[in-house]
């Protein structure tokens, strides 16, 4: 199945140049650190009521039982380990990177360190019916000591686990503040027309920017003009060419969450999928590191397409903001998958 989702991601070929992305802020390097729905109203058994997704105490277990899990799963290099606490964007990342480092370091990981996530804030969200949603905004022991990690919680029914779908790791000034409601955080509809872009939007207009560039919502920055031009720098690489093709990635766990803000706009989590191709000049082969290796289905002879999943954070201002409405604040990525050909 994977390799037949990238040769019709292949088909449908648009370059857009550009080289492969650098690591970089602390967004990405979570996605080493951990190798790692919609807000809108869901009525089950005509449950209507607005209700908080948890408890305080229940959402501290739903991260206490995260970490437990990811803290096994990572020692072990094992992802069925924790299989059933990761889903969505991060769950994609966190079990490729387990799956790769399984297969290079079948003995677990020599250089295993605990995660710990403390001081915990819990922002909870009303909402009727399900899926229902939170985000944990921990410290932790990784990184620089001013970040502020969010992770989004899933649950997708009564009796199942909370599962988290969303990772962003913010310096500590820049979380915003969450409008509030009766004590609860406000949930944002995914088709809401009160902000610049709304939700169900934004992975179609990612999508559509990376690939043409043309002003519209996106403010300048790391994530959208800087990296354009990293991908356009690449293309014109003496003996490699690079290529991109982006895909929207919305569905199921994979829908984008968010939560209004203070000022009237809102934090929110969304999505994307895509395709690198790197094709080498005549007589050569692109190099690839061994946790893509790992992954790697086919024979590497000139051409070499990773998969990757990208899951961004961003701040989107209130309706009638037409230029950089959105600020893409954190970007993390892994690669799920590796094709040679």
């Amino acid at each position: 199945m994977r390799r037949l989702r990238l040769r019709r991601a292949l088909e449908r070929w648009s370059p857009s140049g550009g080289r492969r992305p650098a690591r970089f802020l602390a967004a990405t390097a979570a996605a080493t650190v951990l190798s790692l729905t919609a807000s809108g109203c869901v009525t089950v058994h005509g449950e209507l009521a607005l209700l908080p997704p948890a408890s305080k105490t229940e959402a501290a277990q739903a991260l206490a039982d995260f970490t437990a899990a990811y803290n096994k799963a990572d020692k072990a290099y094992d992802p069925a380990l924790d299989r059933d606490r990761v889903t969505g964007p991060l769950g994609a990342i966190n079990q490729a990177g387990l799956r790769a480092r399984s297969i290079n370091t079948p003995g677990g990981n020599p250089d295993h360190k605990p995660l710990a996530l403390t001081d915990a804030r819990f922002v909870l969200p009303r909402k009727a019916g399900w899926p229902r949603w939170f985000v944990a905004d921990t410290a932790s022991n990784r990184g620089a000591g001013g970040d502020r990690w969010l992770l989004a919680f899933v649950r997708n029914g009564p009796g199942q686990p909370w599962e988290a779908a969303y990772l962003t790791i913010l310096p500590r000034g820049d979380v915003p503040e969450f409008a509030e409601e009766e004590g609860y955080a406000v949930p944002v509809a995914a088709d809401t027309d009160t902000l610049a872009v709304a939700p169900e939007d934004l992975g179609a207009k990612y999508v559509a920017y990376l690939k043409d560039g043309q002003p519209g919502p996106f403010a300048p920055g790391m994530h959208t003009t800087e990296w354009r031009a990293q991908r356009q720098k690449a293309a014109k690489r003496p003996g490699m060419a690079t290529q991109y093709v982006d895909r929207t990635t919305d569905q199921g766990d994979f829908a984008p969450l968010g939560l209004r803000t203070r000022d009237g706009g809102a934090l929110v989590f969304f999505a994307t999928r895509y395709y690198e191709r790197q094709t080498a000049a005549k007589g050569y082969r692109p190099k690839v590191g061994a946790d893509t290796r790992a992954l790697l289905t086919g024979e590497i002879k000139n051409t070499v397409t990773r998969e990757w999943v990208s899951s961004q954070a961003v701040l989107v201002k209130p309706a009638g903001t037409d230029r950089n409405g959105v600020t893409v604040a954190s970007r993390l990525q892994g690669v799920v998958g590796a094709e040679g050909s």
